[in-house]
């Protein structure tokens, strides 16, 4: 069956690259919404904490994992998910997501304990688990050109962006209507809507050869990412302490026993020869640094709109939309640019613009700090969409077809240990420089009790201020205001460092890489040490055989797709 009669027109510049269709473009349409409802479960139920901590009566540690239990399980659940779609089927994998996403939902808006709700929450999580890495692994099913993959996956990480602005604002307005638990049914007409059309539009894919699922190579991943990250946000959180130094060392631990169990397994869980090509291993460093410069800068945004600035929590809101706006703007230019710019030097101009807006950040003051904040979260978030919309296209690009899902997998548990460890280090060097600098300057007078409250946080310090007389109470409150604004500085500043830094790496690494390449076809054999037998960093078009292995997508058989670069 020809590609017209398919509706699948090929790319003149090379016949044997299919173009995507309508078809693709509306089952992208389908696999973002999906995408945007994830990112909305992460941020919805901070506004619902009130609401639920009235009905629930949760305590403080039940409270804490009922806000963190998601992130820490989908965080650790990514590589096992993503590998499982390569082997049982991208498309069944989601579908089995989708549909245990929903009643997952459901659950936890009719949870009628806190120990309950921790349990749903942890099952979203394991459902989360199944959307980024599928819908990423899908898409490199279905755009097999690469100009139009990296439109989609600009498309795809927008849906990202706009979940975590519009979820603040939905669960705003259902939350002022129906009870706290409603914030979690927003995903149940989107996912039956995945489980409807996603049969009709997407296509399944799965490793011709998959091999056996290691289960104790699962629960090491689990244990492993779970243990750090749980660790180094409690660093950021709470500061030092043997609890959380002593899960970091056993994530740690774990991690290396899983490492080395995946060296001696026939099948591995997590494929190490992936990170033998260079374009692979760079792409995921450079959107892995990116990361922890972005979540390092958010854990102060909304701190200061409200605590230095005064703002309520819509007007913060409100203010943070820009940032959001900006973000999916570069998702969806980078695509073009990188038609006629090489990826490598596209990279680096968004890390230059990021740098340029932590920079920004740098130079704001305890008052009319407003536009600077505005205008740097703006530069920031447009330069770093770029860089990780044409570093997921990379880093999924550059593995093979059949390793799509593991490797879709391994770029979001970048970019979760990357903002876990932006959040601790940044989080816990800005809350350091914040105690130095109010034990220093504390004015004369505080009693003890409130000048110990005040050192610990700025929240800490706004709440005991407005227990002073109003004199008191007001210097209390400027000296805390100034002593943040100081830890802002020194994070963003090493935000900028970073950012500069890896535009460096990007050029340095990237730079023969070719955003619109068309790769000659190589032999499987002939080179060792690269994945699927070709030279690490080289750039191959898939032989035609392991397309013709795939499932049948509809009535036809996938083309053979080039890995893109």
């Amino acid at each position: 069956m020809n590609a017209a009669e398919n509706n699948h027109p090929t790319n003149e510049s090379d016949g044997a690259v299919p173009m995507a269709g309508r078809r693709e473009w509306v089952g992208l349409a389908v696999l973002a919404l999906a995408c945007l409802v994830y990112a909305m479960d992460v941020t919805v139920l901070n506004l619902a904490v009130p609401s639920l901590s009235a009905t629930l009566t949760p305590t403080s540690a039940q409270l804490l994992w009922i806000l963190d239990i998601y992130g820490f399980v989908v965080a650790g659940s990514l590589i096992t998910m993503g590998t499982l779609g390569d082997r049982i089927g991208r498309r069944r994998l989601l579908l089995i997501g989708a549909a245990a996403f929903a009643v997952a939902s459901v659950l936890a808006a009719f949870s009628t304990s806190a120990g309950m709700l921790i349990a749903t929450r942890a099952l979203l999580g394991i459902a989360g688990a199944t959307l980024a890495p599928g819908t990423l692994s899908l898409i490199r099913t279905m755009f097999h050109d690469p100009r139009q993959r990296t439109t989609a996956i600009g498309v795809w990480i927008s849906a990202f962006s706009a979940g975590g602005a519009v979820g603040p604002l939905l669960g705003g307005v259902l939350l002022e209507r129906f009870w706290w638990g409603s914030v979690f049914l927003l995903a149940v007409p989107v996912m039956l809507l995945l489980l409807v059309l996603g049969p009709l539009l997407l296509p399944e894919f799965r490793d011709p050869e998959p091999g056996r699922l290691d289960l104790l190579s699962a629960v090491q991943s689990l244990g492993a990412t779970l243990a750090t990250i749980f660790g180094l946000k409690w660093l950021a959180e709470h500061g030092g302490g043997w609890l959380p130094t002593l899960s970091i060392l056993a994530g740690l631990a774990i991690g290396a026993a899983f490492v080395r169990r995946q060296r001696t397994l026939a099948d591995p869980l997590l494929d190490l020869r992936l990170f033998r090509d260079r374009v692979f291993a760079a792409s995921l460093a450079i959107y892995t640094l990116a990361a922890f410069a972005a979540f390092g800068a958010f854990v102060y945004i909304a701190q200061y709109l409200q605590l230095v600035l005064g703002l309520s929590p819509l007007e913060a809101g409100v203010w943070t939309l820009p940032s959001s706006v900006a973000f999916v703007a570069g998702s969806m230019l980078a695509p073009p640019i990188v038609g006629r710019v090489r990826p490598a030097f596209v990279m680096a101009g968004g890390l230059v613009l990021a740098a340029v807006g932590f920079a920004l950040l740098a130079r704001l003051d305890e008052g009319g700090g407003l536009p600077v904040l505005v205008a740097g979260t703006v530069l920031f978030s447009l330069g770093l969409a770029a860089v990780f919309t044409l570093a997921t296209d990379l880093v999924v690009g550059s593995a093979p077809p059949e390793r799509a899902g593991a490797a879709s997998a391994i770029s979001e548990t970048g970019a979760e240990f990357g903002g876990a460890v932006g959040i601790a280090v940044l989080g816990s060097i800005g809350a350091a420089v914040y105690r130095r600098r109010v034990t220093a300057d504390l004015p004369l007078g505080i009693p003890a009790e409130a000048a110990a409250t005040a050192r610990d946080t700025l929240g800490g310090a706004v709440a005991t201020a407005a227990e002073l007389p109003p004199q008191l109470g007001g210097a209390l409150l400027e000296t805390a205001r100034a002593a943040f604004v100081q830890g802002v500085h020194f994070t963003a500043a090493i935000g900028a460092v970073v950012a500069a830094g890896s535009a460096v790496l990007a050029v340095l690494l990237l730079r023969r890489v070719d955003g619109d390449a068309e790769p000659a076809a190589e032999p499987e054999v002939g080179h060792e040490g690269g994945i699927g037998g070709r030279v690490p960093g080289e750039r191959v078009l898939e032989p035609a055989s392991l397309a013709a292995e795939a499932v049948r997508f509809g009535d036809r058989e996938p083309s053979a797709c080039p890995v893109c670069g």
